[in-house]
């Protein structure tokens, strides 16, 4: 993709998600419809009209492009495009419903597996973090400025502190918090407030993606919990978990879950 293209694409992302994080703020706002579509798996009216906003505005103007959304049957069709818009409508359903400002709409493009921009909003707090490839994190339009290197010792981490040291034994010195949405995570991450985000549990493609846009722009590394590095748009789009963070803090951290794993097998 030309330079000047990838800048199209990415200010058409911006305007799009930012269009549809005021309609979310919206249905935050007066309240949305719930219903399950599994088992303890919420969806939302806000999860449908942000998606289906989202396709028409992205697919709408690159309709040579595929879409995967966490909110849209996966026909397949995507696995044969080159590049690929990839959407969580609204990441972190449960913190939505429960009016907790924990919640983000994000949507990245991928190119051949690998994220080449991305754009992760919070419409209860007002933040909109975006990057592309070869460009830096910007917050609300302001340039993020490179956050300084941290070590086991000192690190603030986005996760479950009893998740992640049931893996890796106690990380004396660490702090830790609790942010529902693991893209709203990611991108706190990339704009330099916390070191790292994990999530020992599941995630697929539509949660990390766009902020993983956001964390390779700021210098940092994803990869799986598990060490292996994220190829997106793969037919099996879960992975184990995600890892985010400058990368010598994210080679301490996979150091302890290799010991970790190690100790337990």
């Amino acid at each position: 993709m030309s330079g000047a293209r990838l800048r199209e694409d990415f200010q058409l992302l911006r305007d799009a998600v930012e269009e549809a994080a005021v309609v979310a703020r919206r249905f935050y706002d007066r309240g949305a419809k719930v219903w399950e579509k599994s088992p303890n798996n919420p969806v939302t009216e806000a999860d449908l009209a942000v998606d289906d906003l989202l396709k028409r505005r992205l697919l709408g103007a690159r309709p040579d492009y595929g879409w995967l959304s966490e909110e849209t049957p996966d026909d397949g069709k995507r696995l044969d495009r080159k590049y690929v818009w990839v959407v969580d409508p609204i990441d972190g359903t449960r913190a939505f419903v429960r009016h907790h400002p924990e919640f983000a709409v994000a949507a990245g493009l991928v190119a051949d597996g690998e994220p080449i921009a991305g754009v992760v909003a919070n419409p209860a707090t007002e933040e909109v973090f975006t990057a592309c490839k070869g460009g830096r994190v910007r917050a609300n339009g302001k340039l993020v400025a490179p956050a300084p290197a941290a070590t086991l010792t000192s690190a603030r981490i986005l996760g479950s502190r009893s998740a992640i040291e049931r893996a890796c034994g106690e990380l004396t010195g660490c702090e830790f918090f609790t942010v529902h949405s693991i893209a709203y995570r990611m991108a706190l991450v990339a704009a330099g407030k916390y070191d790292a985000a994990v999530a020992m549990s599941p995630v697929c493609d539509w949660d990390i993606a766009a902020a993983d846009a956001l964390v390779r722009a700021a210098g940092g590394r994803v990869t799986g919990s598990d060490g292996q590095d994220i190829v997106y748009n793969q037919a099996n789009t879960r992975h184990v978990g995600v890892l985010a963070a400058k990368p010598t803090l994210h080679g301490q951290l996979l150091g302890r879950f290799a010991a970790g794993a190690a100790t337990a097998g």
